[in-house]
């Protein structure tokens, strides 16, 4: 479901820019502003929705709507978001994207950006511990290695698996939104992005309530966006009353702690000057969180890093971001329950460049790299079944689009090279000169390693027809992995609106993943890697239609989805008989399913939203069907899906500032899991049995300062998302956040 933010009372509105409407003046201030006292009526087209628009722009956390306004579905949907190559709004969009929004991400009890997935219908979130340490993320009954993972736009993806794919250098303090896309998405994301994609998009603008510098309207040069003429300050002032700039940085921080010896905090810097013919900003962030772990062998530490930065003037936009990650944890039952006391760490690097120019013909030119380490103990604290790898991404892309009389098209090159160092993954190093020392191992050395280099050429043209939208895209790709040649994937969208109201919507895309590293080679006790697997195949299909009503008590939104994905040469682990070991294969499987959300959004103007905020509800149902001859005793990931998922929330005022959220998940998978006892097999299969959860956030909010106390599995159930790992039981945390 594509989430929007909750109706609230405010006591000021904050916004950036606006293009092409009745209050466009405020475009040429060039500065941040606050409106103290607007009409109504000015207001009637205001999108609420807090995230970051092509055309219109709000600061995070500024979405509240005033007393007595009405919401304009349109506006609501004016907001950039993934799909395409060209920057296509919701409303233009020929694909549905879900969006979990800043109000969601801070409503929700959610400790970790994995956690904040759980709000998506149709993403199953697999966790071996609670935080979301270690975590597996899926869309549509795929598996943690079938999507691409996006920070601001940027593919993170990691080629070694995609267990550490999740590893997200930021906290949830510092994003400001989620995009989930559904389904196969390589002619734009290239590989990986086999079963969909998930963008993170991180804060960089000045957060709500920073104390505003006074000032008037004299003090802009302000004119019309759209005739280019003067505006007097005095007529301006009539309509808007007293403006104010805001200062030019912030400070957040927060400090949380609770159950199992939970403990952390977080800190970030919003900086952006006032300059007169560009634009500037920068964030910085750290975070770190402790806990002696809810479950056996489930203890860890981890910190963050992040900066991201950016420059505008009138004719060119740049954009950078930094990010660093350190986790360390027991991984109980990482890879087999017959070893309970395994350990593992992590250090990740991001960093990444673009810029983009403005005009009708617009460049976008972006380089990034990323490095992983990650060691990893069978036996924790021993050197039995230790492994080390270090990857190395390295990517560029060259896009270029226009517009013309046909429409938007798009063009863009890309070159991403994958590599590993390891003591298990690849082929052996022959020269003892080509052995790189493993930082902080006295003087042991990596003694495996494999690359290979994705290059590929994408064309997409967009049109855009009052009420109908189409995308039509082609990506050729080359990988010196695959010995067969050029790759074609195509993919077409399209979308219709009847009625303002309504849209429907269907589209066809083809996509693909390559087996990462550990798929080819990894080797212990239990898994067996295979170095002859094949590159997977998706033809997706997806059909399905979405509502927005205003109906004065409340704002409905609606969305009723479903989809058919046939799978060719799937890869998981799997057992052939109950003595196996797991093995990586390919073999065929579809995956067929359908998914329907519902969201009241109150008005607090009337007597029933003066209690109740937002009432939403998800469903979704799948459905496997394999199409090999040979028998499986034991999928691990493949055919281990949520056949039923059932979300709902409820969140309410109770009393003053004080409001409460609910969160009731109920998941039924299927599958089985093999019982071990005292770390032996017992030789038993053992289906999972579906569960319900019940969480709960109460908040108390001002203006400078927010406190809150949060309660995961309240009823205290034990339940299992993957074999042989119970789930903790009732966690309570409680925390608070100061701003200046």
């Amino acid at each position: 479901m594509m989430k929007f933010t909750q109706l609230k009372k405010s006591r000021m509105l904050s916004f950036h820019r606006f293009s092409r409407k009745e209050f466009a003046i405020f475009a040429s201030m060039h500065q941040e502003v606050r409106i103290a006292v607007l009409s109504i009526a000015t207001l009637g087209s205001v999108c609420i929705q807090k995230v970051e628009a092509h055309s219109i722009k709000m600061p995070a956390n500024e979405a509240e709507e005033a007393a007595g306004e009405t919401i304009d579905e349109h506006e609501m949907n004016e907001v950039t978001v993934a799909g395409s190559m060209t920057p296509l709004t919701l409303l233009q969009s020929a694909r549905m994207v879900s969006v979990i929004t800043r109000s969601d991400i801070e409503r929700a009890a959610a400790q970790s950006v994995n956690d904040l997935l759980k709000l998506a219908t149709g993403v199953d979130v697999r966790q071996r511990g609670g935080f979301g340490i270690q975590t597996d993320i899926s869309i549509n009954g795929g598996t943690f290695d079938q999507i691409t993972i996006l920070l601001n736009g940027v593919n993170i993806s990691n080629p070694q698996t995609g267990h550490l794919a999740a590893d997200f250098p930021v906290n949830t303090s510092d994003i400001e939104r989620i995009e989930v896309l559904e389904g196969a998405a390589s002619r734009v994301y290239g590989a990986s992005a086999f079963g969909g994609a998930i963008n993170i998009v991180t804060r960089k603008t000045l957060p709500e309530n920073s104390v505003p510098h006074k000032s008037t309207l004299d003090d802009f040069a302000s004119q019309d966006s759209v005739s280019g003429n003067p505006v007097p300050a005095d007529s301006v002032s009539k309509k808007v009353g007293r403006i104010q700039t805001l200062k030019p940085w912030a400070f957040e921080a927060g400090l949380h702690g609770g159950s199992y010896g939970t403990a952390g905090g977080d800190a970030r810097l919003f900086f952006s000057p006032r300059l007169k013919s560009s634009k500037f900003f920068s964030t910085v962030s750290g975070s770190y969180l402790r806990s002696d772990g809810a479950t056996l062998n489930s203890d860890f530490y981890r910190s963050n890093v992040f900066h991201q930065g950016g420059w505008e003037s009138a004719a060119v936009e740049l954009h950078w971001q930094a990010g660093w990650s350190h986790k360390r944890y027991g991984a109980n039952t990482f890879y087999s329950a017959a070893y309970p006391n395994q350990w593992e760490g992590n250090d990740r690097l991001i960093i990444s460049a673009g810029a983009s120019t403005k005009g009708r013909v617009r460049f976008t030119p972006e380089v990034y790299w990323q490095r992983c380490y990650d060691h990893f103990q069978l036996i924790r604290d021993t050197q039995t079944g230790e492994n080390f790898h270090r990857t190395d991404v390295y990517g560029a892309r060259l896009g270029m689009d226009f517009k013309w009389i046909a429409g938007r098209t798009a063009l863009a090159a890309d070159v991403r090279a994958e590599g590993i160092y390891s003591t298990n993954l690849g082929r052996p190093i022959d020269s003892l000169a080509h052995h790189p020392e493993i930082p902080r191992q006295n003087g042991a050395v990596y003694t495996n390693r494999d690359s290979r280099t994705n290059m590929s050429l994408s064309l997409e043209h967009n049109v855009l027809l009052g009420a109908f939208s189409a995308s039509v895209g082609l990506l050729a790709n080359y990988n010196t992995y695959l010995s067969d040649g050029l790759h074609l994937y195509p993919g077409v969208d399209v979308s219709f609106r009847p009625i303002t109201s309504w849209k429907l919507f269907a589209s066809y895309n083809k996509g693909f993943r390559l087996p990462t590293f550990t798929d080819l080679y990894y080797k212990s006790p239990t898994n067996e890697g295979n170095r002859n697997l094949k590159a997977e195949e998706s033809h997706s299909f997806q059909l399905g239609a979405s509502a927005i009503y205003n109906l004065s008590p409340f704002m409905l939104r609606f969305s009723l989805k479903g989809f058919y994905n046939r799978g060719r040469r799937m890869i998981d682990w799997v057992m052939y008989d109950a003595s196996d070991v797991y093995h990586s294969a390919n073999f065929n499987l579809d995956n067929m399913g359908l998914s329907a959300d519902v969201r009241f959004d109150f008005n607090e103007e009337k007597t029933l939203g003066k209690v109740l905020r937002t009432i939403s509800l998800g469903y979704s149902y799948m459905h496997q069907k394999r199409h090999d001859e040979v028998a499986v005793y034991k999928s691990v990931y493949a055919m281990e899906y949520l056949r039923h998922q059932l979300n709902i929330s409820l969140e309410h005022r109770i009393w003053s500032r004080l409001s409460a959220n609910w969160q009731l998940r109920w998941r039924d998978r299927e599958g089985a899991y093999i019982k071990y006892e005292d770390a032996v097999s017992t030789g038993t299969l053992v289906s999972y049995s579906p569960y319900a959860t019940l969480d709960l956030k109460l908040q108390w909010t001002d203006s400078r300062y927010k406190l809150w106390v949060e309660g995961t599995n309240l009823t205290n159930h034990t339940y299992y998302d993957l074999g042989n790992i119970p789930q903790p039981g009732i966690v309570v945390l409680a925390g608070f956040c100061v701003k200046f």
